[in-house]
């Protein structure tokens, strides 16, 4: 072949793997796919013909046939599935004399799986079943067995089921899985002992909510000559669960816990998160442990990491800690009054650096025996959640600090799974700081230490006012989102240079992963992981996953609370603004549902004022904006599509001009309806 042609034939590779791009397939409702790329600013269109057996969610590599023109986009098809976000599905089978089909109940377009009839595993026509798709040619129909028969289970119940499936995570560990957690021995070794340093004789407790099964992380705490030392110890989850066996790929695969509100679908199997690794009182249990020598002042003096053996000496709750440290008076009072002081030295000082100070709120269901909703408790951070949490910081600060030093003193980057936490995004600082003056509060952009600096004098100023909500809202989604990854950027929001996660190896598989890596470093050897990086991007896609379905389940929970309330009244507040309407939560329930624009649109006509988050009524001159406060009515509550309908409740005045007869009917007509649709659904 002459140089020219060869030249030629390079130049056409060249072209060829530019326009294969790998991202995730996103299908909307009406069956049309977008490949969401990374390196790309616009999404590639795929039509269904081109899937090439690729389904919602499923990692791909996409072939550009048509690039972007004039207000177009670029078309493509999937080349290659490199990873499926899901192969088991919850849906119907039909069965005939010779096969079955299963029929997904999925939302989005999938095409039915060819089931033979040795693979129904006893299932009957009709019945609802878990399928797993084990073989997909392209050209053919998927193939699939039925692994579970759903019928007996209650409605809430196969429900969440689904959220966790559709989120790609497995109900069950498999068998191989099973039997090698089982052949792990529970009790301590006497040799692995004495290689630890030993805290039993130490007090030791754990603080955790009061339904909490799994205890991930202890405090110890004893007098010094020089001041205090106290320990935070964390379970040692890499001592039993070693690299490259049949556990450590399924909790890899996993990479997190998923909680919902009635359940968790747990990383790793219950014998290890609730039984060997969790630090249950009264028990010798093995921890990876950061030990700090404090001054009487609490100022940290000195630090120690390594492998340790402990007994916890009690089991607090979190209410326990906070009736404690409020009354003064209780068990292990001096040590709990004084960890809760160097905990509060710690807030104040990392506010003072930097760090951001969100309020958070968390939301919790009352369940009845069949896990239906009862009541909803709302939990703030009290200084009890403060005092864990400031030693936990305090430990995956020192952790990354710790093996970063190391990489330096070998004057190599040794990868690491880095928490990190990216500036503001100036696209959306700039109108939320334009907003923000609107209510008199001034927002210095200069910076990223000027903008932590306004943040925080702009939540203290409005503690107590009504635009309290809609500041905090608003800020929060200014904010980037945190990450795992080897590219060590620092952590903005809690103003760390530093971080990582250290503390929760029990539900998060990075925290494995810093744990192993800290141990190397700790024995001197640099061990580099080639894919550590990969493993971040993986943690990274399966913590949004997870936090998908929380999000998810907490709506079900919502949706299937407020059934009970259809057709009566609440206050609420206006928590986000669309050209289609504006969600309400209920000041009461926490309970967030839609007010849609068509119900306001015989009262007036409303138009989207983006910038200032709001609809206005062009002739009334009345005003929708983030953070009213608005009385509206449950109108409907779809459990199968998890949404809540709310309407705005008129003035007395615009009763009487639009009829209230016509009002109340309406109410009534869309509350009945609902209720129809529910009985039919379970028929």
């Amino acid at each position: 072949m002459s140089k020219k042609n060869q030249g030629k034939k390079k130049e056409k590779s060249k072209s060829n793997a530019a326009n294969i791009v790998k991202g995730r397939l996103d299908v909307t409702r009406s069956g049309m796919g977008f490949v969401i790329v990374d390196q790309l600013e616009q999404d590639v269109l795929v039509r269904p013909n081109d899937f090439n057996t690729a389904m919602h969610g499923d990692t791909v590599m996409v072939k550009i046939k048509q690039p972007a023109r004039h207000n177009g986009r670029m078309q493509g098809e999937v080349t290659e599935v490199l990873e499926r976000k899901q192969n088991i599905f919850m849906g119907r089978l039909e069965v005939s004399k010779t096969f079955a089909f299963f029929i997904s109940d999925s939302d989005k377009p999938m095409p039915d799986i060819f089931i033979p009839l040795s693979n129904l595993n006893g299932a009957v026509n009709g019945a609802r079943v878990l399928v797993k798709m084990v073989e997909w040619e392209p050209n053919k129909k998927p193939l699939g067995e039925v692994i579970e028969v759903l019928e007996e289970i209650a409605e809430n119940d196969l429900d969440m089921r689904e959220i966790i499936i559709e989120n790609g995570f497995p109900m069950a560990f498999s068998e191989e899985v099973l039997e090698e957690t089982a052949r792990i021995p529970e009790i301590l070794s006497g040799s692995e002992i004495a290689k630890r340093r030993d805290f039993r004789d130490t007090l030791t407790f754990t603080i955790d909510p009061v339904d909490a099964k799994d205890f991930d992380d202890a405090l110890s705490i004893r007098k010094v000559k020089s001041g205090f030392e106290i320990g935070v110890h964390i379970a040692d989850v890499s001592y039993y669960v070693e690299p490259d066996t049949s556990l450590d790929k399924e909790a890899y695969q996993r990479a997190t816990s998923v909680y919902l509100p009635d359940r968790v679908n747990p990383m790793l199997p219950e014998k290890i998160s609730n039984e060997l690794c969790s630090l249950r009182p009264l028990e010798d249990k093995f921890t990876f442990s950061a030990v700090f020598r404090m001054s009487d002042k609490g100022d940290v003096k000195d630090y120690w990491l390594g492998r340790t053996v402990i007994h916890s000496n009690h089991r607090f709750t979190y209410e326990e800690v906070q009736e404690i440290i409020e009354s003064g008076d209780g068990l292990y009072k001096e040590e709990i009054l004084l960890l809760n002081k160097f905990a509060q030295r710690f807030r104040k000082q990392r506010f003072k650096k930097g760090a951001i100070n969100f309020s958070s709120q968390e939301v919790r269901f009352k369940l009845d025996e069949n896990r239906k909703p009862i009541g909803i408790m709302v939990k703030e951070s009290k200084e009890a959640h403060q005092l864990i949490e400031e030693f936990m910081l305090l430990a995956n600060r020192t952790v990354a600090e710790h093996v970063d030093k190391f990489g330096e003193s070998a004057k190599k980057k040794l990868p690491f799974p880095y928490r990190v936490h990216d500036q503001p995004d100036e696209e959306k600082l700039a109108p939320f700081a334009a907003f923000a003056r609107k209510f008199g509060h001034s927002f210095d952009t200069r910076s990223p230490e000027q903008i932590a600096e306004s943040f925080n004098q702009l939540l203290k100023d409005v503690a107590g006012k009504p635009e309290q909500h809609v500041l905090e809202q608003l800020g929060i989604r200014t904010m980037a989102k945190a990450i795992y990854t080897t590219k060590n950027i620092g952590h903005y929001g809690l103003g760390f240079e530093h971080y990582c996660h250290f503390t929760s190896p029990i539900r998060r598989y990075p925290d494995v992963m810093v744990h192993r890596t800290l141990q190397d470093v700790l024995d001197g050897k640099f061990a580099p992981d080639k894919k550590m990086e990969e493993r971040c991007k993986h943690s990274s896609e399966r913590e949004r996953a997870a936090m998908e379905a929380e999000r998810a389940g907490n709506k079900y929970k919502q949706v299937e609370y407020m059934q009970n309330f259809l057709g009566e009244e609440f206050d609420g507040v206006i928590s986000g603004v669309s050209s289609f309407g504006f969600w309400v939560e209920t000041v009461e329930h926490k309970c967030e549902g839609l007010v849609s624009i068509a119900s306001l649109s015989e009262y007036d006509d409303f138009s989207h004022i983006e910038s200032d988050y709001m609809l206005a009524g062009r002739r009334t001159g009345r005003m929708f904006r983030m953070g009213d406060r608005v009385r509206i009515t449950v109108i409907a509550a779809n459990l199968e599509k998890r949404q809540l309908d709310y309407e705005w409740v008129i003035t007395s005045a615009l009763k009487e001009e639009t009829g209230e007869s016509r009002y109340q009917k309406r109410v009534t007509a869309k509350a009945t309806e609902k209720k129809g649709s529910r009985k039919s659904k379970k028929k």
